[in-house]
């Protein structure tokens, strides 16, 4: 029997299949009956799984990153496709077919890092090319740069999430550059490599995708700063070698600032022309990659237009096949 990946369930499709479970909530109707909501995932995509009289003892049967056997059908709301759960039971990993689950296949995460060691090593400044071999050098900070997503439910939110969205911005950094030559083109290479390193620190990825504490009571920005400091400190005991402070705290600066706002959680705002250009093109990424996920996964067959999305705060118009072409 064919898998029923997410991104090929229709309508009205009965389903029998194994997913994992990237999130869960206890909720109330406006009746004030509890019900399970489920997000459910595979390589192909996530789903929303709807699991009506549910209580405190079925919700604690299992946990995210767990994986479940789902019966249900599917069916249409507001536009999005979700799965009302009749019933699940727990499936042991190991009698799981990860391979089902994994975005990115091994040969792919090894063709990013390839391309970001290469990256790299185009940096001709010895203070900027030190900092990095102190990342890549690290065997335990590569292994889970290979495994990190980009985010919890936002952004390239699957394993290797994060060492694409990396390459992906550097590519776009090392393209823009040539047209603004005012730009320290090394600093901004170097910059975007280190933006979202703070999030290997910020997140769980060891089975069920969430923060860690540290991550929830600092973040990624300050995560990221402090492990930035740390990598020069390494740098100078290993070679004698001190990284001058202006570099230190204009990478700094990249780093607390490419959220770009105050309210976006950012605590300054971008000062320097590498800072402003790496967040557009920071959030040009993940917007077109959100956007490019809310089309992919829109299954309104009926309308040209995808569902709301709160965090575009739009919808969106999904081009016909002729267009396309």
């Amino acid at each position: 029997m064919l898998r029923q990946f997410i991104d090929r369930l229709q309508a009205r499709d009965s389903v029998d299949e194994i997913y994992r479970v990237a999130d869960k909530q206890m909720r109330a109707n406006r009746q004030g009956n509890d019900y399970l909501l489920l997000q459910l995932a595979d390589r192909s995509g996530q789903i929303c799984g709807m699991r009506w009289n549910a209580n405190q003892s079925l919700y604690e049967s299992f946990q995210k990153g767990d994986f479940l056997r789902i019966i249900g059908t599917t069916q249409l709301h507001n536009g999005l496709l979700q799965i009302i759960v009749q019933d699940f039971e727990s499936v042991p990993r190991d009698k799981v077919d990860l391979a089902d689950f994994a975005i990115n296949n091994p040969q792919e995460i090894e063709n990013l890092f390839a391309d970001l060691k290469k990256l790299l090593a185009s940096v001709r400044n010895e203070h900027l090319r030190r900092l990095a071999d102190a990342y890549l050098n690290d065997e335990r900070l590569v292994d889970r740069l290979r495994r990190a997503p980009a985010g919890v439910k936002t952004h390239h939110a699957y394993e290797g999430g994060l060492l694409k969205h990396i390459v992906d911005l550097m590519r776009l950094a090392q393209n823009v550059a040539p047209s603004y030559p005012q730009l320290d083109s090394e600093m901004l290479l170097t910059g975007v490599f280190l933006h979202d390193l703070g999030k290997l620190d910020e997140l769980s990825y060891d089975g069920d995708l969430t923060y860690t504490d540290p991550g929830q009571m600092l973040g990624h920005l300050v995560q990221g700063v402090v492990e930035l400091e740390r990598r020069a400190r390494q740098v100078l005991q290993s070679t004698g070698q001190e990284i001058p402070s202006e570099i230190l705290w204009r990478l700094e600066h990249m780093i607390v600032s490419h959220h770009g706002y105050l309210e976006h959680g950012s605590p300054k705002v971008p000062m320097t022309i590498e800072a402003l250009v790496l967040h557009y093109l920071d959030d040009m990424d993940a917007k077109v990659n959100t956007a490019t996920e809310l089309i992919r996964s829109d299954r309104n067959s009926d309308s040209v237009w995808t569902a709301f999305h709160p965090t575009l705060g739009r919808k969106l118009y999904k081009p016909s096949d002729s267009q396309k072409n």
